[in-house]
């Protein structure tokens, strides 16, 4: 099939701005707090730190971030002493947020805490039987679990989870220490589990030294330290700020958030066909206990999340209709997408796998649109909203979601738009040869509000 590409009225794409890493996570992974998580789909910390001196957003004022993920935006703002106010979708990534954002966990009861599990992971260990460890971990682990660990590291780091379950501890203590236990699954793992992938079939040699408990003390001992230089470095005042976050649906803030309060919104939405964010925490789902399937990630976690990716969709659901309101608040867009839909549609059906494209597509944008929506009803008047994102092409359809993304802003109310390009996307994939030839880019999106 020949693609037909579908042209949108006057794209407004400016030249590109200086830093291309803006829309990645290697800022953030040398940064204190911001590295405790690695999230797949994480930004640069000095992206919201530079939106916010382009925007003279003052200490006092107020930002949000619709997509929170692992915090960003918030904890730029809380070093700044500017409110702030998140939400975020997935429950196990909201509470790796709550516990980043959390400076008052006293350290001398962390240790205290720290040393007791210590003791009681050698205690479980010096009364168990190692002969029963494969026996015994099957009952506890899903089978992914069990192909990425030694039986004696997966042994260690249940009796370490454990410990932490049971312990009486406070809720801050408890959270550092579910943080500092997830950051270092992958590192101790024996398979390829970099992010975003699990791969246990192949080997990571590196890991089969390394000693579960060594590294959660390593871990906490940073994370502890990492809290003290923050504090150090952050602004005087930034205990007086407010951090108000949510895990909930940012397509209905209405009761949590109260219109016209915000100052400047900085967020980077799931990248159209990108990741299956409930799948990204699999691994840490599983180990966890809040899931032991896919069908419980399904219906735990993939269900509350934004369209974005074909893993979450039914193709008899109502829902991928193009709306209504889209339709009557942004005509061009919503015919574009109508026939976009519609070729995406008959490309399935003589293409392997026959992905629902066309209904991810619609999905997407309609979510998008009551996010929009929502972003300027809280938005105070000559304020901005940017947004980070990136465009797709699937089945060789190009869908220009920055200029979709302008272009729905203007239907919601916003007065202008504007695209920086940051840098091309999906370069090292083009020798692959079921790779479509669409260039793709990431870009700032800065949606005004007059």
């Amino acid at each position: 099939m020949k693609v037909k590409q579908f042209a949108l009225l006057n794209p407004q794409v400016e030249s590109p701005i200086d830093n291309r890493e803006w829309g990645t996570f290697k800022d953030s992974l040398r940064a204190p707090i911001h590295n405790w998580f690695t999230y797949p789909a994480g930004f640069s910390y000095k992206a919201v730190e530079s939106s916010i001196g382009i925007h003279e957003i003052l200490k006092g004022a107020t930002i949000y971030d619709p997509f929170m993920g692992s915090g960003t935006t918030n904890l730029v703002a809380k070093k700044l002493s500017i409110n702030s106010y998140g939400v975020e979708a997935h429950p196990f990534v909201f509470r790796i947020t709550r516990t980043k954002i959390n400076w008052e966990v006293d350290r001398d009861e962390v240790v205290a805490a720290l040393k007791k599990i210590e003791n009681q992971v050698k205690r479980r260990k010096e009364n168990f039987n190692e002969y029963h460890v494969t026996t015994y971990l099957g009952s506890e682990f899903p089978e992914l679990v069990l192909k990425c660990y030694e039986p004696k590291t997966l042994l260690d780091l249940f009796f370490i989870r454990n410990s932490i379950i049971s312990g009486n501890y406070s809720q801050g203590v408890k959270d550092i220490f579910f943080v500092g236990l997830t950051s270092i699954l992958r590192q101790v793992s024996t398979a390829a589990t970099g992010w975003p992938y699990i791969a246990p079939k192949k080997q990571k040699t590196t890991s089969l030294n390394k000693i579960a408990f060594v590294e959660f003390a390593r871990q906490i001992n940073k994370m502890v330290s990492d809290i003290e230089v923050t504090v150090d470095e952050a602004d005087k005042n930034f205990r007086k700020s407010s951090h108000k976050i949510f895990n909930a649906d940012s397509r209905y803030t209405q009761d949590l958030i109260p219109t016209a309060s915000v100052d400047h919104v900085f967020t980077s939405p799931p990248y159209l066909n990108n990741f299956d964010y409930a799948d990204r925490t699999r691994l840490e789902l599983y180990f966890w206990g809040e899931a032991k399937t896919w069908g419980d990630i399904s219906e735990k976690i993939r269900t509350k999340l934004i369209t974005s990716a074909t893993t979450q969709i039914s193709r008899n659901d109502p829902k991928y209709e193009l709306s209504k309101g889209l339709q009557e608040s942004c005509p061009d867009v919503y015919d574009f997408l109508r026939r976009a839909t519609a070729q995406l549609g008959e490309a399935r059906l003589i293409h392997g796998g026959k992905k629902s494209y066309d209904h991810l597509v619609s999905g997407y944008f309609n979510d998008m649109f009551l996010i929009i929506s929502e972003v300027y009803r809280v938005l105070k008047n000559n304020t901005v909203a940017v947004f980070v994102l990136g465009d797709s092409a699937p089945y060789g359809v190009h869908i220009p979601t920055d200029d979709l993304i302008g272009k729905i802003g203007l239907g919601a109310g916003f007065s202008d738009y504007k695209i920086n390009v940051l840098r091309a996307r999906g370069e090292k994939w083009k020798e692959n040869p079921q790779r479509h030839d669409v260039k793709l880019r990431e870009s700032i999106v800065t949606l005004v509000k007059a």
